[in-house]
């Protein structure tokens, strides 16, 4: 292998003084996850492994280690809304992320303001620009090539309520930058957002 190529097996160790991985799939949108538990407790988190998945129906998801309290929440109530964590909200973003206590109201931690959804029970974030009301699909436990399970938990769900902001929408198409979205980079603290100056267009051939 040449000399200018790094190489690990990940089951041995990156030898690093941060794990790559993480960096390497970067920026990614940041899943800002809203619930409730069946007693009505609100939750408030982020998880930086989160994605949409599909278009008919439109299915997002969200991932974390440990069977934590948006889990728990999405399962027993089978809803959560996703919330565009922005520029303007990232250090509520970054707040709401504390290890604290499940009667711990992150919504009040953070100093962001629970708003009804139309759709489901679970609030969605009244100063968010953007957000999706979903119904739970699928709750999926990863497992290794091995076979063994992780306590890994990866939630799926449709989108059945979107809320955007009208300035959002130019001639009806959602402009993205304008939007100010950060975005989870490698390292330990890294972000990263849009901007109309990292634009650039290619269609697809055909």
């Amino acid at each position: 292998m040449s000399d200018d190529v790094y190489f690990y097996e990940p089951t041995q160790g990156h030898g690093l003084p941060h794990n790559p991985l993480n960096a390497i799939v970067a920026p990614r949108p940041i899943g800002w996850i809203s619930s409730r538990d069946r007693d009505g407790a609100l939750n408030l988190a982020p998880y930086s492994f989160f994605n949409a998945f599909n278009y008919t129906p439109p299915i997002i998801g969200f991932a974390g280690t440990g069977y934590k309290d948006s889990v728990r929440n999405a399962e027993e109530t089978g809803e959560f809304c996703w919330n565009l964590a922005t520029e303007e909200l990232a250090q509520a973003m970054n707040a709401s992320s504390a290890a604290v206590p499940p009667e711990v109201d992150e919504f009040e931690l953070a100093g962001v303001t629970p708003r009804a959804s139309r759709v489901v029970s679970a609030p969605h974030v009244a100063e968010s620009p953007v957000s999706f009301e979903c119904r739970l699909t699928q709750l999926i436990r990863l497992q290794g090539r091995d076979g063994q399970l992780i306590d890994t938990w990866l939630v799926l769900g449709e989108v059945v309520g979107v809320h955007i902001r009208k300035h959002l929408l130019k001639d009806g198409i959602y402009d993205t930058a304008a939007g100010r979205p950060i975005l989870r980079g490698g390292g330990p603290a890294d972000y990263f957002t849009i901007s109309t100056e990292a634009l650039f267009r290619m269609r697809r051939p055909g």
